[in-house]
């Protein structure tokens, strides 16, 4: 079960709520909006063969975004700096897998660690992706990349964040965020039963 009183229903509502309200807003900077990038990232991970866990997290990826929590640092350019950490305490919070919020709470770092160890990654970055980067600290140093590099789900992690950059598509049209409902029941229920 959820770590709060609410069931596996009442937080699928509410993620649906989070991504269809406050997703329907502008992604920042990008010609799409944040949930279009949601399905689109979602989209990504499921075209490259990636497990249920990997999907979910692709589509939760910037729920840290979407929330009013404290511990938020807000910024009105590129909304909250701190998403990641702030979308891995969330689901963590709600019933979500470890692995899950792993891979959430890991891909700002990607970003900050690809620029680090790939000048080439710096130079694909849209320039809202660039404003965000100098906000969340820059590339990592040598000490911190390396440290980073040992995280045991390293190689999701950077294909999640991959599967970020490319979701900015203002044509694409695909699985929409319903289609997702099934694999978040199956998740939390699958949770809730281990944690028994």
């Amino acid at each position: 079960m959820p770590q709060t009183s609410q069931t596996i229903s009442d937080v699928i509502d509410e993620v649906f709520a989070l991504l269809q309200h406050s997703g329907g807003e502008e992604y920042f900077g990008e010609a799409i909006s944040k949930l279009q990038h949601a399905e689109q990232c979602a989209y990504q991970a499921q075209q490259a063969g990636g497990d249920e866990e990997l999907i979910l997290a692709s589509l939760l990826h910037d729920i840290g975004h979407l929330l009013d929590v404290e511990g938020t640092i807000r910024d009105e350019r590129v909304g909250v700096v701190n998403h990641d950490e702030i979308g891995q305490q969330w689901l963590e919070a709600h019933g979500f897998s470890k692995r899950v919020a792993a891979l959430v709470g890991g891909h700002v770092d990607a970003k900050r660690y690809l620029t680090a160890v790939n000048p080439n990654y710096l130079a694909r970055l849209s320039p809202a992706s660039i404003e965000t980067l100098r906000l969340q600290g820059g590339p990592m140093d040598s000490a911190t990349a390396a440290q980073f590099a040992e995280v045991p789900e390293l190689r999701d992690i950077l294909r999640l964040r991959s599967w970020d950059e490319m979701a900015k598509d203002p044509e694409w049209k695909g699985p929409n965020l319903e289609s997702y409902r099934d694999m978040l029941t199956r998740h939390l229920a699958a949770q809730a039963a281990a944690a028994n």
